[in-house]
């Protein structure tokens, strides 16, 4: 069958992480992916069930890994070669669609009894990502034995599989995963009133975050988007943000709606009492502890990668930094699950605008390049179609 694959090669990383310096992160065509013709991976044990995808993104994550720009944190916990997607809406093998939970947690690995984590339901605190009966992964995407998005067909435990509604279609499903991380990180700071949020980076991410804040969260009164395109500066308002600034006007922008003031090397005297850092760049971290108010809170949305950051104020002002990575049962929304609010997100919020180009695998290199410059073409969120492939005969 056709897939995208990454293979484990120094020279590959070394060659895409110098292409992404000089092409602006369309390393891909230089670096460790490359287009296979592979068997169709078979279930690994009881559970496990066969997919075909229909549409699969490309997730910032995605983009780092095949420009050679990831944190080595998760050498250990991927297994080579493996096939990238895990923004997946798909065909189960009895005709029904479903949206995969990525995390391979101990319910997947065969792992008995559960680690307390997943047996509360929080498989994103898994201890068990290297154990069990499959490779190391801490995601379908990352691990050798369950292949990804990226290809014709994957294999996923059924306690991964969400039901994807009759009248959603293809273009919000795949938005789920994402949304359901971007809720997560939304839900997760503790209410209190009269809340300014900022949201730092209007990316797939951070439009989703800007959705959920304005859907769930009836103490945040005031939503603050940082956004450098205009497109972006567009989504944000529709979504729900109550006010849109370009990232050189951020402290500008949050000391009119705090009533703060700009000191001399850069930080505000108050700020914002919650702060979501959807880009994960070693200057978006420093632009969030400088606008986060004292005793506030930042979260960590974006995948952050190696950042020499100066974390004085975070000590001098005591904020708390916490991160947020995928999803589960939400305590703050009566203990549902991130990902069935996703599905309400999805439809409610309209969230299929936010995909706004799809590609073949052929064009893959196309693709990588358009997802990895999508703000300035004015894109958000861009993915591979495999609807018009034939799949059925991999069964």
């Amino acid at each position: 069958m056709k897939a995208l694959q990454i293979e484990r090669s120094l020279a590959r990383f070394a060659m895409a992480r110098v292409a992404s310096d000089w092409h602006s992160g369309a390393g891909g065509r230089y670096g460790p992916l490359r287009m296979v013709d592979l068997a169709p991976p078979q279930p690994p044990g009881p559970g496990w069930r066969r997919l075909f995808p229909r549409l699969s993104g490309i997730c910032g994550s995605d983009l780092a890994t095949v420009d050679g720009r990831s944190s080595r944190w998760f050498e250990p916990l991927v297994s080579f070669p493996f096939v990238p997607g895990h923004e997946i809406v798909a065909d189960t093998e009895d005709g029904h669609r479903a949206v995969v939970e990525p995390v391979l947690g101990c319910e997947a690995r065969s792992i008995v009894p559960l680690c307390p984590a997943c047996a509360a339901g929080r498989r994103r605190h898994c201890v068990n990502l290297t154990g069990g009966h499959i490779e190391p992964g801490l995601q379908t995407g990352y691990c050798k034995d369950t292949g990804g998005g990226w290809s014709l067909a994957f294999v996923a435990h059924q306690s991964q599989l969400h039901s994807v509604p009759d009248g959603l279609a293809d273009e919000a499903a795949v938005l789920v995963e994402p949304a359901a991380c971007a809720i997560h990180a939304a839900l997760s700071a503790a209410p209190c009133e009269q809340t300014t949020a900022v949201v730092i980076g209007a990316g797939t991410l951070g439009l989703c975050v800007i959705a959920a804040l304005a859907r769930w969260r009836e103490d945040v009164t005031r939503i603050i988007a940082i956004a450098k395109h205009p497109r972006q500066q567009e989504f944000a308002t529709q979504l729900g943000a109550t006010s849109v600034a370009e990232p050189a006007e951020l402290r500008r922008a949050v000391r009119r709606v705090t009533g703060s003031w700009i000191l001399d090397n850069g930080q505000l005297s108050g700020g914002a009492p919650f702060v979501l850092d959807c880009v994960g760049t070693a200057s978006s971290i420093a632009d969030a502890l400088a606008v986060t108010a004292p005793g506030g809170q930042v979260v960590l949305a974006g995948i952050p990668g190696p950042a020499n950051v100066d974390f004085t104020p975070l000590w001098q002002r005591e904020v708390s930094v916490t991160g947020s990575y995928t999803y589960g049962p939400e305590p703050t929304a009566g203990g549902r699950h991130s990902f069935d609010l996703a599905f309400e997100l999805a439809e409610s919020a309209g969230l299929d605008r936010l995909l706004s180009a799809t590609f073949p695998l052929d064009r893959h290199t196309e693709a990588i390049a358009h997802a990895a410059a999508a703000g300035r073409r004015g894109a958000v969120k861009v993915a591979f179609d495999m609807r018009g492939e034939k799949k059925r005969a991999l069964l």
